[in-house]
């Protein structure tokens, strides 16, 4: 009996000794994580969502952001590094291109042109004919290391967002990377603009914590970033440079950067922009108290990350999706608590439906717009 309770003693030190000492590739970073007020208010619990119906992409999985083209087909990266175009009722599923990376976000330009923000190589374009370009892989000497969301102006600039400059889609795959840069928050993404007459781009707002979507206002003289570390949406002025947003955030006086939405109830991802003003956000995640609460715990939240990745503090698939105007007030909630499609990306209005992406579905789903009820 001594000798197995020896035994099982050094076992139990061993671990104390992994959980305590063993590296971890991330450095936490202490916060603060504002009070999670549950689903009340705008947020209250629903399940208007889970009436939408599947469209598959299978065998294809991840259809995490789409966007409607010029030819009015239904356009979708997935996580093979395909680029998939439809009919908008899912029919006719061929596959434009692969990137060899993970294309995320994407539009159009005025020449009809695909842009792409592939997490993996960076701004992209595909031409009609599938050839692939880099527009930007790289800001002055600083690369770009995880590009995650684009939309393209009036004036043929684009402003995308390097969610990242930590942890690498390439060497952990874009959900791990992502994770870890959230759980890490020391809030390295920043939201950059591509000039293609110039073929140069510049920072607009860094110091963010894994910035995600991004959409225009209606006159395009501001955008909005979804930054899904802080659950909370930003405007932002297109004119802005070199903002630092942990500056900004505690500057009441500086007009070219302000919060317009906080303590969301879930990870906000993609943005799109809707009809009669209305902006959509699809919260991949919803909040979890363990996380919250290990926030101002730096070392906790290390800790965590030395469990088996089966343990790791990952919220359960809950489907939310919300719609806002430009000044941040909610005017549509959509949940599905069963979460049919985990992590729902985003939502994307055309003609009538709303379509919800998802992270790690191998289906879109597609709801009537009259589901709103206004």
């Amino acid at each position: 009996m001594k000798r197995i309770l020896k035994w099982l003693g050094l076992a139990l030190l061993l671990v104390v000794a992994y959980l305590l000492a063993w590296p971890v590739p991330l450095k936490p970073v202490a916060w603060r994580a504002p009070q999670f007020d549950g689903y009340a208010g705008p947020y209250s619990k629903n399940d208007r969502l889970a009436a939408m119906r599947l469209i598959s992409v299978a065998p294809e999985i991840g259809p995490e952001h789409i966007a409607f083209g010029p030819d009015g087909k239904l356009y979708t990266g997935v996580l093979s590094g395909a680029v998939l175009r439809m009919n908008p009722d899912g029919t006719g599923v061929e596959t434009v291109v692969n990137t060899g990376g993970r294309p995320l976000g994407m539009d159009f330009d005025a020449g009809g042109n695909l842009v792409v923000a592939d997490a993996m190589k960076g701004l992209l374009a595909v031409g009609k004919d599938g050839s692939v370009k880099v527009l930007a892989d790289h800001v002055g000497a600083s690369p770009v290391l995880y590009a995650d969301a684009v939309v393209v102006m009036s004036n043929g600039r684009m402003l995308f967002t390097d969610a990242s400059q930590r942890f690498s889609p390439v060497e952990l795959g874009t959900f791990d990377a992502a994770l870890l840069d959230i759980m890490e928050h020391s809030c390295t993404g920043r939201v950059l603009e591509f000039d293609p007459a110039t073929g140069q781009s510049r920072v607009v707002i860094g110091g963010l914590c894994f910035p995600n979507g991004v959409a225009l206002s209606g006159d395009q003289s501001h955008f909005f970033i979804a930054e899904t570390g802080e659950y909370r949406v930003w405007k932002v002025d297109v004119n802005a440079s070199n903002l630092d947003a942990r500056v900004v955030a505690n500057d009441p006086a500086n007009m070219q950067a302000r919060v317009i939405l906080a303590n969301l109830p879930g990870f906000p991802d993609n943005l799109t922009r809707g009809a009669d003003g209305r902006l959509w956000t699809g919260l991949t995640k919803p909040r979890a108290k363990a996380i919250d609460d290990m926030s101002g715990k730096p070392f906790l939240r290390a800790i965590s990350l030395r469990l088996p990745k089966s343990l790791w503090p990952v919220p359960p698939a809950y489907g939310h999706v919300i719609a806002f105007d430009e000044d941040g007030k909610v005017v549509a909630d959509l949940q599905d608590p069963g979460g049919r499609l985990p992590e729902t990306s985003g939502a994307t209005e055309y003609q009538g439906d709303l379509y919800i992406q998802s992270l790690h579905a191998d289906a879109l789903g597609v709801l009537p717009m009259s589901a709103l009820g206004r």
